[in-house]
Formats: structure tokens, C-alpha cells, sequence
């Protein structure tokens, strides 16, 4: 049978049915299927948090704290939406709790001035890494909404229906914060090449 779906669609839904399957079957107990759910949906998860904490250096522990937040409640997991979704809501609370929790947290530095000790600790001359900065840098700037709308859509790879699901808000708006947001990245990326900011 010959699916009436795109084809990057139809591996996409075929991926989330065996994400779903594995969480299912890992909620059972069986600890192959665990695996298969982890590495199914590590990277989107990954991809998630890092643009949503904006902090590429916490976003592995982001990750991890969401996997084992969804292993404590896998029991309650049923299926109804796909694990990839269920997932992500999941990794959404834990950045927000994250957040949250840093900003209230008093900041100790040995350093005289911690920002700068931090920056000088990133890595840098790494291939893609300082489009990667831009590209976080810009994304910043986006209204929560459209960022996440945006994120959801062309960084983790929903659909913009399962993006609307997961948000709670009619498929058009969905559509019309993405639009917008990459309106805005498109200005701001010209802005910017004029002004010398980012190379061409």
C-alpha cells in the first residue's frame, strides 16, 4: 500500500509510531525498548532544549533530566498522543523549571567578573559554531511564541498540526507565528550582512 504522504512525512509519522511502540513496550518493562525510545528521540530532544534554555552548555543535562522525568511517569503514558510529543512537553516543563530555579540561584564565580570567565569557556573554532551562536543569538530575539512555533516546526521536525496540538492552539496560528518568525530572522540576518555583523 503506496502512503498518500510525503515521503520525509511518512518516515516521519512511520519514526513516531515506532518511538510510541517503544515507549509503550518499555512502560512494560522491557528494557531493549528503553534504549530503542532513548535514541529514537535524543536528538530532538536535544535540539529542543538547547534552543529553548539557550545554553548549549546545560542542554545535556536538560536532556537528561527529561528522560528520566519520563521514566518516572512512563507508567502513566498510554499512547494517546506520540511519545515524541508526549516527550517534548515533558522536556518544555524541564527547561521551564530550569529557568526558573537559575533565577534565583545567587551566581559564585572565583573570577573577579564570572560572564567573562564563562564566555572564555566556550568552545570556539569548531565548524558551524559560530553560525550556531548567530543562529541562537537571533532566535533570541523572537517572541516567545514564534520562537517556539518555529522551533517545533523547522529545528525538532513536528508537523504544523502536531506543533499546534502540542502548543494548544488552532493549526493557523501555528502557521501565521512561523511565517512571521522567519520574516524576522530573514530581516534581521540582511540587517545584519549589511552592517558587517555576520559574513555573507
Amino acid at each position: 500500500m503506496t502512503s498518500v504522504l510525503p515521503a520525509h512525512r511518512a518516515d516521519r509519522a512511520s519514526a513516531d509510531a515506532s518511538a510510541t511502540a517503544w515507549a509503550l513496550a518499555a512502560r512494560g518493562g522491557d528494557p531493549d525498548a528503553a534504549d530503542h525510545f532513548v535514541r529514537a528521540l535524543h536528538g530532538d530532544v536535544l535540539r529542543y532544549v538547547t534552543y529553548l534554555s539557550g545554553d548549549a552548555q546545560t542542554a545535556h543535562d536538560l536532556t537528561q533530566d527529561t528522560f528520566a522525568r519520563a521514566f518516572g511517569s512512563l507508567h502513566r503514558f498510554e499512547g494517546r498522543a506520540s511519545a515524541r510529543s508526549w516527550l517534548l512537553s515533558i522536556a518544555r516543563r524541564a527547561v521551564a523549571d530550569s529557568l526558573r530555579r537559575a533565577a534565583v540561584r545567587p551566581r559564585i564565580a572565583d573570577a573577579v567578573d564570572w560572564r567573562t570567565a564563562q564566555e572564555s569557556a566556550q568552545p570556539c573554532g569548531l565548524p558551524g559554531f559560530d553560525e550556531g551562536v548567530a543562529l541562537l543569538d537571533l532566535l533570541g530575539t523572537l517572541p516567545e511564541e514564534r520562537r517556539e512555533a518555529f522551533l517545533l516546526t523547522q529545528v525538532v521536525g513536528l508537523s504544523y498540526e502536531e506543533a499546534a496540538g502540542f502548543v494548544g492552539c488552532p493549526v493557523g496560528t501555528v502557521r501565521s507565528r512561523v511565517f512571521r518568525a522567519r520574516a524576522t530572522l530573514d530581516r534581521l540576518v540582511r540587517d545584519s550582512e549589511t552592517s558587517g555583523v555576520l559574513a555573507a
